[in-house]
């Protein structure tokens, strides 16, 4: 049955820098992949290795499911393979100020949610993540809120904007093609058996 993914809950990961493009979250060279197996690993290579103490490459943030971003994210080419590489390095939903047309495309054919938040809200739960690494992030698609839930209590919460069009495929589970295809296996069968190029052009007996 295709998924549905109307909330996500992970530990949050803070990156709140502007104009991150497609080139930084993958460098060029691993374009060349026949496969996306082990994109992860090379997200942001060559920030990590320019930046020390990178988020990561911070102990704090590993098993981050949630990415807290700045304005314009995912701009420039338009590879699939930035996506295939948070998702393999295991990011679920990214929290920004806005997103380039093009990533945010291919985030939600992914079933990543890209949802945005105000910069002063996302400077705060930036904060509430550098204080409290261990605390979780909730992104409603339903209720269309932000949450942040502190390990000692504390709190946030911040109503969200995300495309009607991308809400609606992610909650209904229509953004997964290829299990809509499992789950009508029997249809797919049955209309190619009418396909006259399935049964080399055989004329019905």
């Amino acid at each position: 049955m295709p998924q549905q993914i109307q909330t996500v809950v992970g530990s949050g990961l803070p990156l709140l820098l502007d104009d991150i493009d497609t080139d930084r979250i993958i460098p060029a060279r691993y374009l060349r992949c026949v496969t996306f197996d082990g994109l992860g690993e090379h997200a942001f290579e060559d920030d990590r290795k320019q930046m020390a103490g990178h988020p990561f490459d911070d102990p704090r943030f590993q098993g981050a499911e949630v990415m807290v971003v700045g304005r314009n994210f995912g701009c420039g080419s338009s590879r699939e393979h930035a996506p295939q590489a948070l998702v393999r390095w295991g990011i679920k939903a990214i929290v920004g100020e806005s997103f380039a047309e093009i990533f945010f495309g291919n985030c939600t054919s992914n079933g990543v949610p890209l949802v945005c938040c105000t910069p002063d809200q996302l400077k705060q739960l930036a904060q509430a993540l550098e204080h409290d690494p261990q605390g979780k992030v909730e992104v409603d698609l339903v209720g269309r809120e932000v949450r942040f839930h502190g390990t000692s209590g504390n709190s946030l919460k911040f109503t969200c904007v995300i495309q009607d069009g991308a809400r609606q495929s992610l909650t209904t589970g229509n953004w997964d093609f290829l299990g809509q295809l499992v789950e009508a296996a029997d249809q797919v069968r049955e209309t190619a058996t009418k396909l006259p190029y399935m049964s080399n052009f055989a004329q019905p007996g």
